[in-house]
């Protein structure tokens, strides 16, 4: 089975994979072709939504790409309540899940659930599995690579939530999936992704 990696630039996605299928027809090139730079140039001022970099050794192409960038490890989750609906944030204008920076020597599921308790003013917090990580590029005092670990969590918890103001929350809530078309439509391609598959799992 074909590995990959995808990572996420102003929400325009770089896959890097060992497999030539291109299910969206994005420009095609080998990653041995082009350095960090042009890749980077090329979804800035090309008029594509994504690009396809083809690897012949995708471990190691991974951390060559890797070698560019400053890693922040963060963790979050997608918390489900007992009517399966979705536990969502509003931060600065924009639909997102509760997540945050890993603390030094802390551990990934242990900063998963303190950050959406932080965040969201709730507990009862269950992890129920790993979903996912995503990565996006960002840039703040030179490029940085965010890598989150995301679970899917459980909560019974039935009091008011508490949203955490001081990082720009101004709304926690849980949506109900026949309200998440409204959440696609103002959040992130790679919140999109975690909910993506979170679907296919269940």
């Amino acid at each position: 089975m074909a590995q990959m990696y995808k990572v996420f630039v102003n929400d325009k996605p770089i896959i890097i994979t060992s497999s030539l299928k291109n299910e969206k027809n994005y420009p095609t090139y080998s990653f041995s072709d082009l350095n960090f730079n042009t890749i980077l140039s090329k979804l800035k001022t090309e008029s594509i939504e994504g690009i396809l970099l083809t690897s012949q050794n995708l471990k190691k192409d991974w951390q060559h790409f890797l070698s560019n960038l400053k890693v922040i490890k963060a963790a979050g989750g997608l918390v489900i309540n007992d009517e399966r609906s979705v536990l969502f944030i509003h931060r600065n204008g924009i639909w997102d899940l509760p997540k945050g920076w890993i603390e030094k020597n802390e551990l990934k599921k242990t900063a998963a659930i303190r950050e959406v308790e932080e965040e969201c003013g709730i507990r009862k917090l269950v992890i129920l599995k790993k979903l996912i990580t995503t990565y996006h590029i960002y840039a703040y005092n030179g490029l940085k690579l965010k890598e989150t670990h995301w679970y899917l969590m459980h909560s019974s918890f039935k009091k008011e939530l508490t949203p955490q103001t001081e990082e720009g929350i101004d709304k926690v809530a849980f949506i109900k999936k026949s309200d998440i078309n409204n959440i696609y439509k103002n959040t992130y391609a790679n919140i999109k992704l975690v909910y993506e598959t979170y679907k296919k799992n269940l």
